[in-house]
């Protein structure tokens, strides 16, 4: 059975305003331009440039008024009683033209005032070709009939910017039967799968890194001994040589340490994935642009904000003095200009909105970074690591009186550049440990000390978790075993049976 009730709810919502602020707070300095171009290409009552002591003799926020005038009775609504030239002749603006549709070809808004022969002084620049272009550019070099073409047209298109095809052979048989209408069987799509592989870059279009190793050392020019020994290596002993089984490849093809050494060499001059060789330099070089940058003077640090985050900004006056005007002929206004009137308003609240929140972004950012640089200044004297404390973000939040979300869109993609390197925010946040004084260390000092000791172990019997563990012990850090896993995985450190070499 339905019916209605009445109830009453507290909601906690996020006004416009706030979540204007939020969202710019995220943005990090290299965004923050294109962030306000963006702003300012949709408000036109926004533009840049210094605020000025005129603008305060500019009566913009009667709210209250221009709300009590919009709400009012229909009465004036008539557009008989609103005289136009009136408003023309105190007011250069016509608002009937930024509410009528313009219907004016475009053509009659365009110029073309150059000739054929004029220099252009464009700057010029590389669009370059995708990896799987040119692929297709050294297929149509082989003589191919169309259906063999065609058949192989698909397999590259499989193939991936590593340069690995990711499809099954099984497979592309049944995608050709029903998107191409080519039956086929898988005999014909190997044959034509090895002329792809003759490609360039060597290794392309193989299907694992076994298949992808041996065609790169196939295609060697001088079949020397060690190209020989590294091609059996590879071919017999795969999977002994990724677990670096060393005794067992030795006794399996009786090589000598020497033999087995030069090997390995070959195979790793080789590329894991040869179509990143390619792709990677169509790349764009990103450069990190500090938002803080700290320097030291006699002891002392200090800090400042990136110029880029604090953009000169301002209300356009034009469009203030057309509220101002349009306010004092509201009472002659119909309800066409009342909509008009209220466009304008809203895009001067936007515009005064979006300066106020970028003010807040900056003392926002300025204040929680003052309190890092407070938190961790013997790190910021000395560049030493293990002179990190530990940190969370609760620890930051609780000093500037801020959320801890807050300090998190604070510290997400943000740099501070020091006399030591430029440092992510989010480098400074460790979890904390006890050592054997009872002291709290940092996480982040224990990792360096773990990195060290790996960096100076004996590689043809590296230390496992269980000797790092001892290691670390013996230094005042009372670590189990799995938590020297954890750090060690955090650091991208392999297990010791991988990081084993031949000297």
């Amino acid at each position: 059975m339905l019916k209605q009730t009445l109830q009453q709810k507290m909601l906690q919502k996020l006004s416009p305003q706030q979540i204007q602020l939020m969202k710019l707070l995220q943005v990090p300095t290299a965004m923050l331009e294109q962030r306000i171009k963006q702003e300012i290409e949709e408000n036109p009552a926004l533009e840049e440039g210094e605020d000025t002591d005129e603008f305060e003799d500019l009566n913009i926020d009667n709210s209250e008024e221009f709300e009590a005038t919009l709400d009012s009775d229909s009465e004036n609504e008539d557009a008989d009683d609103f005289n136009e030239t009136e408003i023309d002749s105190d007011n250069e603006f016509d608002i009937t033209d930024y509410i009528e549709e313009d219907d004016t070809p475009l053509y009659k808004l365009t110029i073309n005032n150059t000739s054929p022969d004029e220099e252009r002084k464009d700057i010029p620049y590389s669009a370059g070709i995708s990896f799987n272009d040119m692929l297709t550019s050294q297929l149509g070099l082989k003589k191919l009939s169309e259906r063999e073409y065609n058949i192989a047209s698909v397999i590259v298109g499989n193939i991936d910017d590593s340069g690995y095809l990711q499809r099954s052979i099984e497979a592309l048989v049944d995608d050709l039967a029903f998107s191409l209408n080519i039956e086929t069987n898988t005999e014909e799509i190997l044959r034509l799968l090895q002329i792809i592989q003759e490609f360039d870059p060597a290794g392309v279009g193989a299907r694992d890194l076994q298949e992808c190793l041996l065609i790169q050392l196939k295609r060697k020019p001088n079949r020397t001994p060690e190209i020989e020994n590294a091609i059996l290596l590879i071919e017999k002993s795969f999977e002994s040589f990724t677990k670096k089984h060393f005794d067992k490849i030795k006794q399996r093809h009786n090589f000598s340490d020497e033999e087995l050494k030069s090997a390995i060499d070959e195979v790793l001059k080789l590329n894991p994935k040869p179509g990143n060789s390619i792709v990677e330099t169509q790349k764009l070089t990103q450069y990190i642009v500090p938002d803080f940058t700290i320097t030291t003077y006699d002891n002392q640090l200090e800090l400042t904000l990136n110029s880029r985050n604090a953009p000169e900004l301002r209300i356009n006056r034009t469009y203030a003095e057309m509220l101002e005007t349009m306010a004092e002929k509201k009472a002659k206004a119909d309800k066409r200009q009342k909509e008009a009137l209220m466009f304008v308003k809203q895009k001067l609240d936007g515009a005064r909105w979006f300066i106020d929140a970028i003010k807040q972004r900056q003392n926002t950012l300025m204040v929680t970074m003052e309190a890092i640089m407070e938190y961790q200044k013997e790190f910021f004297l000395t560049g030493d690591e293990t002179n990190l404390k530990p940190m969370i973000l609760k620890d930051i939040s609780e000093v500037v009186g801020l959320d801890i979300s807050t300090i998190s869109r604070v510290a997400n993609s943000k740099y501070v550049q020091t006399p030591y390197g430029t440092y992510l925010l989010k480098y400074f946040f460790s979890e904390s440990l006890q050592n054997d004084a009872g002291e709290e260390v940092s996480t982040r000092e224990v990792k360096k000390i773990l990195e060290e000791c790996i960096g100076e172990e004996n590689k043809k019997k590296p230390l496992t978790d269980e000797e790092l563990a001892a290691i670390l012990k013996e230094k005042g850090y009372n670590i189990a075993r799995r938590t020297v896993a954890k750090y060690r995985e955090q650091l991208d450190i392999p297990v010791a049976r991988l990081r084993k070499e031949l000297n």
